[in-house]
């Protein structure tokens, strides 16, 4: 059973890029956000091959949702630095698992690392992206 947490960032991404996806929010902490989704040939690039880009997106939204989870009441975030290395592809009907986590937790940045991996455990891609934190409004 997922906790409120994962829940809440669950219902963040309804309506959302993540929801198109078809990001599923297994974890999510402080220290630690985790997804996966099943590779659809939607989001592929070539027949029964997920698109890079699109294994981009995933990362990117766990490492703002991790961001998300350490921000002061009021703040927000937006990525301005991703930095993706590709090792093996990911094909259609594949559940890949993202696990992402802090690298760095400061007042003006954060920077987070997703590892993304297939059913079988393989990295697929390591992902190291910066969140800039934006001061709440009227703040």
């Amino acid at each position: 059973m997922a906790d409120a947490a994962t829940d809440s960032l669950q219902r963040a991404i309804r309506g959302m890029f993540g929801e198109l996806l078809g990001m599923r929010i297994v974890s999510a902490t402080k220290d630690e956000v985790a997804g996966e989704l099943t590779v659809r040939e939607e989001l592929c690039t070539t027949p029964g091959i997920m698109h890079g880009g699109a294994i981009m997106a995933f990362a990117d939204t766990l490492g703002a949702m991790g961001t998300v989870m350490n921000l002061p009441p009021g703040a927000g975030t937006t990525t301005i630095e991703s930095k993706t290395n590709f090792f093996a592809g990911a094909r259609t009907g594949d559940t890949i698992s993202g696990r992402c986590t802090p690298l760095h937790r400061g007042r003006r940045t954060m920077v987070w690392q997703t590892s993304v991996t297939n059913a079988e455990g393989r990295l697929l891609a390591l992902i190291t992206q910066t969140q800039m934190v934006l001061e709440p409004k009227g703040g």
